[in-house]
């Protein structure tokens, strides 16, 4: 294989993902977050088209988009029909978004020229050759996507072919194939990419290839696009595109890194993925894909007992790569289907030294199971399994003991629902009570078991909830369901996450709430130690 470039699409195909709605500090951001990986090619939108991609170019223009590694690259569609090239809004668009690289986007199936923009055959080739020749004749380098190709050549080939011929004889220095509707399927890529680059062989010009997912096939498509010659690949970070997205430009990139060996990322960008793909999920409001290849969170998650006894030897007995090398890790779940060995690593990498009580391990895998039954689950609350380690590891250092708790909610006519709590506490052996008024109950404990405590826990002063998320476990219970409490935690330095588990929401989320202290309390202590 030729070396492969990457382009990245994440800021224009991407934000058609439905619900993906990015500010132009948004968009700065991700760009300059993907530049740091080291594409080719980062496409920043369609200036003209709607005044946010314009005022991104604007910005870019006067500095405040400054890519030390990408090449900003704006994308429009060719001159409109019967039109001129030079007098063509979009095309002066394009112009002045300034960027050195064009991407222009035509249409090569003969169905979406004559039905979908109602106009010949040869002058749709016409729209193509002018267009790229007036962005050649102004400097510009110009690469062509050719929509909806993979179709188009099968319902005719020779035109399909005729319009990468007329891109490319125009100056167009890249033609893409573009699998607009995602429908293709590897095999049907790999044949009709061999073809196209045989046919353009004698012609100085790139191949390169756009794949959708609605097969599921985004990836594997750009993959074999790429064994059966293209040179050039395009994508979005996270996958995000419209309907079921397009292919994963990080995974497209890892795989062409460490399965093929291409130098398409050096190892430094391959450890930023992970972190990349996690920041820009965040600025999209999106929650990063736990399961996404390589830079999920549970991408390389053991929970099977077998998997974890093996990995105590060789961690790479059941993993396919070395998860730091994309900025990834290992994480070792602790379930009913663990064995001893996911405990004792597990202990390991927390900082819990089971090894110590020959017990203590087998303890806490009865209990996770008994639990388990209950309806807990720990792998997505770390912070609730190592206070339940430490607990069976003989660490017995509570500060805090609850007697008590009441939650009133009361519907007043004028200032809405409030509810309101009072705890019963034992601090460091005293006897507390506090009261406290909330939005809801989970509010109004926060408020009394602050009020209760203090100032006997100063600690308690930096930790907050930062997310809340509720589970119904047996749906067909109706409102006597048992529900699952998640709580996501910070003390300003770093997050966690606890568990409670009830038929009762207020109870499973005091559960959930008393481990968040008790864990804010413990990260409080060690700091100070340190």
């Amino acid at each position: 294989m030729s070396p492969v470039e990457l382009y990245d699409t994440t800021l224009r195909d991407g934000t058609q993902r439905e619900g993906i709605a990015l500010s132009v500090h948004d968009k700065l951001r991700v760009a300059r977050a993907i530049d740091e990986l080291g594409v080719g090619y980062l496409e920043g939108g369609w200036p003209g088209a709607n005044p946010k991609d314009t005022e991104f170019f604007a910005a870019a223009r006067q500095g405040d988009l400054a890519l030390e590694r990408a090449t900003l690259t704006a994308f429009g569609m060719t001159r409109r029909p019967r039109g001129e090239a030079a007098a063509d809004p979009q095309l002066a668009a394009l112009l002045e978004a300034g960027t050195e690289v064009v991407c222009l986007v035509g249409k090569s199936h003969v169905r979406h020229v004559t039905e979908a923009i109602g106009t010949s055959l040869e002058e749709n080739l016409a729209m193509i050759a002018d267009s790229v020749a007036l962005l050649r004749g102004e400097g510009r380098r110009v690469l062509f996507d050719a929509e909806h190709f993979f179709d188009g050549h099968e319902l005719d080939p020779a035109y399909a072919v005729a319009v990468l011929e007329a891109a490319a004889d125009a100056g167009a220095e890249t033609v893409v194939l573009c699998d607009t509707n995602g429908g293709m399927l590897p095999h049907w890529v790999h044949a009709t990419t061999t073809k196209v680059v045989d046919h353009l062989a004698d012609r100085d010009v790139r191949v390169g290839v756009h794949m959708h997912d609605d097969t599921g096939c985004a990836v594997a498509n750009s993959l074999t696009g790429l064994q059966a010659g293209a040179t050039h690949v395009q994508g979005t970070l996270n996958g995000v595109g419209e309907r079921c997205g397009n292919a994963d430009l990080g995974t497209v990139a890892a795989d062409l890194a460490l399965k093929l060996g291409l130098d398409v990322l050096d190892e430094q960008a391959l450890a930023r993925l992970t972190p990349t793909a996690h920041a820009v999920a965040e600025i999209m409001n999106l929650n990063p894909d736990a399961h996404a290849p390589y830079v999920g969170h549970a991408a390389f998650a053991h929970k099977a007992g077998l998997h974890a006894s093996a990995m105590a030897k060789d961690p790479m007995l059941y993993q396919h790569v070395d998860p730091e090398r994309v900025g990834n890790g290992t994480r070792l779940l602790v379930s009913e289907l663990a064995g001893r060995a996911n405990v004792r690593l597990k202990g390991a990498e927390l900082g819990v030294d089971l090894d110590q009580d020959p017990g203590a391990a087998e303890r806490v895998l009865e209990r996770v199971k008994r639990l388990e039954q209950d309806g807990y689950t720990f792998e997505a609350a770390d912070a609730s399994l190592e206070l339940l380690l430490r607990e069976e590891g003989g660490e017995t250092s509570e500060r805090f003991v609850v007697e008590s708790l009441r939650v009133i909610v009361d519907r007043g006519d004028e200032d809405g629902t409030r509810a309101e709590a009072t705890v019963r506490v034992w601090v460091d052996g005293d006897r507390q009570i506090g009261t406290g008024e909330g939005n809801g109950p989970v509010d109004a404990l926060d408020q009394a078991f602050r009020a209760a405590v203090n100032g006997a826990l100063p600690a308690l002063d930096r930790i907050s909830l930062v997310d809340y998320k509720v589970r119904i476990l047996d749906d067909g219970a109706g409102t006597g369901a048992t529900t699952r409490v998640l709580i996501t935690s910070t003390d300003g330095e770093g997050d966690w996450e606890t568990i409670g588990v009830s038929p009762n929401i207020i109870e499973a989320s005091w559960k959930a709430m008393a481990d968040a202290y008790r864990y804010g309390l413990r990260r409080a202590a060690r700091r100070q130690d340190d």
